[in-house]
């Protein structure tokens, strides 16, 4: 076991490093701030990936739609204890919604429009339950709405009533989802391939599969405390850093998301090059609803529980860009099967979204 997970010593020797010199990081400046702060998202991106392994070893085992359900919980778990610590750690009030915004849009446009382009110029046209992609899309939609275009209109002395209700929409939603994803209707995120790649099976060795679940279950738990861990320190030296070069607030958005989607888009496109179009589907998608229903909610808690709330209300370029992207993935996502062309229009809208951020839109 210890051999196995040697790579988690990286991380567990800077986290040790972070605890024991952070003042006198920091004192030393800019520079060194940020040189720290980059090693400590090496560490978290490694630590990522172990909980991401052994979250698809446990995603193997139990097979869809429970395995892409593991694979995406776990992602945002990361997401929201990095986001949690940076915000308390005097994080702007943006960065909650700039976070989500950037997750969106790494997972709708980069990670499927990337898988979709790859295993379209790979294989051609390649099929998925169309129902996944319908029902994944339309709660999107509403939770976005509710949670990120609508506080537009919330006066500011009535925010606490509107977080509230926020909180038990998103709990409503996602209960439901849930419901159905392992209930009655979980054949809407599974798909039936004639040549047998089944949920991800031929992505992981014999051994792999028979690793413990007990030790998967805890390297997964150790691993998202040793995160949260470097994200503490990782956040004091970016803070630092950041707020000296003046870069904009939306970097770190986009950091954020990128460590916490990191494994996921591995896992994507290994789906996609494999012919497994409805993993990649569940991944993308889900993710992002993922992101959006159970962020939002652990958040508001912390925005009610603080008195302090966030800016959660998207900028009109936001909303274009999430509009967009939703009527295109609506369109792209309707007829059971996906193709290159589909892909490069959602990888544009991701490269738009890069562009418009360094623009600092």
């Amino acid at each position: 076991m210890l051999k196995q997970e040697k790579t988690l010593l990286f991380p567990i020797v800077l986290a040790v490093l972070g605890f024991t010199f952070e003042h006198e990081i920091l004192a030393l400046g800019t520079a060194v701030s940020l040189a720290a702060a980059a090693m400590l998202i090496g560490a978290i991106v490694v630590a990522s990936l172990r909980v991401a392994h052994h979250a698809e070893v446990l995603a193997v085992k139990v097979g869809d739609p429970y395995g892409t359900m593991i694979l995406t919980l776990s992602a945002v778990a990361v997401e929201v204890l990095i986001l949690a610590i940076m915000m308390n750690n005097d994080g702007s009030p943006t960065l909650v919604r700039d976070t989500i915004y950037s997750a969106v849009m790494l997972d709708i446009n980069g990670i499927l429009g990337l898988a979709a382009l790859l295993g379209g110029l790979k294989h051609g046209e390649q099929p998925y339950n169309d129902d996944s992609g319908k029902t994944y899309g339309v709660m999107i939609l509403t939770a976005m709405g509710i949670s990120m275009v609508v506080p537009e209109f919330v006066p500011s002395d009535k925010w606490r009533y509107f977080s509230v209700f926020t909180i038990f929409a998103m709990v409503a939603l996602y209960g439901l989802f849930l419901r159905m994803q392992v209930g009655s209707h979980s054949y809407f995120f599974s798909y039936s391939y004639s040549h047998g790649k089944i949920n991800g099976a031929d992505e992981h060795s014999t051994a792999e599969t028979d690793e413990p679940t007990t030790r998967s279950i805890g390297v997964i738990l150790f691993g998202v405390v040793l995160i949260g861990v470097l994200a503490e320190f990782m956040s004091a030296f970016m803070a630092t850093g950041l707020r000296e070069i003046g870069a904009p607030i939306a970097l770190t958005a986009i950091l954020v998301a990128g460590i916490s989607a990191g494994p996921e888009i591995l896992t994507a496109l290994r789906a996609a090059l494999s012919d497994r179009m409805q993993a990649t589907v569940n991944i993308a998608m889900g993710a992002s609803l993922s992101t959006v229903i159970l962020t939002v909610p652990v958040m508001e808690a912390i925005a009610l529980y603080t008195g302090q709330p966030f800016v959660m209300a998207m900028t009109p370029v936001q909303t274009v860009m999430v509009a967009i992207t939703l009527v295109a993935a609506a369109i792209n996502l309707n007829d059971g099967e996906t193709n290159a062309i589909e892909g490069m229009t959602h990888f544009i809208l991701f490269a738009t979204f890069i562009m418009l951020s360094f623009l600092g839109l």
